[in-house]
C-alpha cells in the first residue's frame, strides 16, 4: 500500500529541532519529498542524512524567514529541486516572554519579524504554487493565540495575528482548493523556552511546566499528519492540542 503522501512535496520551516524536525520526519515517513529550512544548517544536514538513509528525498535550505528575498529564493529552489510544492508547514518561531514594563523591545521586533512577518512571507511566496497544486498550508500557532496571559503580551499578539491572518487567507483561497490549517499546541517539550531572556519569567515557566506531562514534538507532528492527509474536500481548519495536565 503506497504511503499517504507519496509524490507530494513539502516545505517545513524551523526544521532543525522540535516540532519542525518531528514534522519533517513524519512527512518523509509518509512518502513526501521534504525541503527542510532553518538557520542551523548543520542540524539540517544531520537530519537530511538520517532521512535519506531511510529512502526519503530531502532538500536542505539555509533560511532566515525574516528575509523576504531569501524566502522567495527558498521556495523557488524547493520547486526547482523537488518538482513542485504541495504542503507548507510554517513552524519557525520565537517565544521571548516577559512583562511589557521595562521590556527589551528588540525582543518584540524579533518575535514579530519571525512569528508574523516570516510566516506571511513564506505563505505569500508559496501561495502561487499551492494554488496550482491545490495544496495545504499549515500555520503553527499556539494556545497563546487563543488565551492572553500576563508576561506574554507580544507573544500573544504574534499568535493572535497568525490566527487572524490564516482565517482570512482560508476565506480567500478555500474555493480554489487550497486548505489552510492552524495548529495550536499547549505546552510542548522543545527548545522554545530556551529563547526567553527575562530570567524571572523563564524561571516561573520552568517551575510550572515541571509539574505537568508536557506534549512531545511528535504529538504535534501527528496533528499535522492528520490535517494534511485528510481528503481534499475536507479542511481541518484548526487543531487545538493541550497536555491533559494543563489547566
Amino acid at each position: 500500500m503506497p504511503s499517504a503522501l507519496q509524490g507530494k512535496v513539502a516545505l517545513v520551516t524551523g526544521a532543525s529541532s522540535g516540532i519542525g524536525e518531528a514534522t519533517a520526519r513524519m512527512l518523509a515517513a509518509e512518502g513526501a519529498a521534504v525541503a527542510i529550512a532553518a538557520r542551523r544548517v548543520e542540524r539540517l544536514h544531520a537530519l537530511r542524512d538520517q532521512l535519506t538513509a531511510a529512502g526519503a528525498e530531502v532538500h536542505v535550505l539555509d533560511l532566515d524567514v525574516t528575509d523576504e528575498q531569501a524566502v522567495h529564493a527558498a521556495v523557488a529552489s524547493t520547486v526547482e529541486t523537488l518538482g513542485g510544492l504541495d504542503i507548507v508547514v510554517n513552524n519557525a518561531g520565537l517565544m521571548l516572554l516577559g512583562p511589557v514594563e521595562g521590556a527589551d523591545t528588540s525582543d518584540w521586533t524579533r518575535m514579530i519579524d519571525t512569528n508574523v512577518r516570516g510566516l506571511m512571507y513564506v505563505t505569500h511566496a508559496a501561495l502561487p504554487h499551492l494554488l496550482r497544486s491545490q495544496g495545504v498550508v499549515v500555520q503553527m500557532s499556539s494556545i497563546a493565540g487563543r488565551v492572553a496571559m500576563r508576561g506574554a503580551a507580544v507573544y500573544n499578539a504574534s499568535k493572535f495575528a497568525v490566527n487572524a491572518f490564516s482565517e482570512a487567507l482560508r476565506q480567500e483561497v478555500t474555493e480554489r482548493g487550497v486548505r489552510v490549517v492552524v495548529i495550536e499546541p499547549g505546552t510542548v517539550e522543545t527548545e522554545l523556552r530556551e529563547h526567553i531572556t527575562h530570567a524571572p519569567t523563564k524561571a516561573a515557566i520552568e517551575e510550572r511546566v515541571a509539574k505537568i506531562r508536557q506534549l512531545q514534538a511528535a504529538d504535534i507532528a501527528e496533528a499535522v499528519r492528520y490535517a494534511v492527509t485528510a481528503p481534499p474536500h475536507t479542511t481541518v481548519a484548526e487543531i487545538f492540542v493541550r497536555p491533559t495536565d494543563q489547566a
